[in-house]
């Protein structure tokens, strides 16, 4: 018993180190938040890690089976939110964009992608490209809260 104590203090700590390190990893900065709109009309909003390269910002899923994935194929019209300033966007997805899009986010969030990659395997991630010019349709910037920018 006296064994049994110090090592579930043991296991909790390391428990919550790993989840603290992993939510820093995901969310401390340069975070975005991509609003699409679902199939029923509804708001989605993901958190996704975005980086700018020549003169567009690009995005990545995880993996196709992402659901904003789906949205983008039937509405590409999105809002971006960075740094809280919410701007709306055309998105394409870009099926030659694998290694591009993880060149990027390897070179913005070094030691953090590195972490999320142990966690999560890219191998099969697309790429979604959002050219610099916005794209305005206030239908999509006003759909009730989900979508007020």
């Amino acid at each position: 018993m006296r064994v049994l104590k110090p090592l579930l203090a043991l296991v909790s700590l390391c428990a919550f180190v790993f989840v603290a390190v992993t939510w820093l990893a995901l969310e401390s900065s340069g975070v975005g938040v991509l609003r699409t709109q679902k199939s029923d009309g509804s708001a989605r909003e993901t958190h996704v890690w975005y980086a700018a390269d020549g003169g567009a910002l690009w995005i990545e899923a995880a993996t196709p089976e992402r659901e904003f994935l789906d949205d983008l194929r039937r509405d590409p019209a999105v809002v971006l939110v960075r740094d809280g300033e919410p701007a709306p966007y055309r998105a394409r997805i870009d099926p030659a964009g694998h290694a591009r899009i993880r060149t990027l986010l390897r070179a913005k969030y070094g030691m953090r992608d590195w972490w999320v990659g142990l966690l999560q395997d890219t191998s099969r991630s697309v790429a979604v490209e959002s050219p610099s010019v916005r794209y305005a349709r206030p239908s999509v910037c006003n759909r009730g809260a989900g979508w007020s920018v």
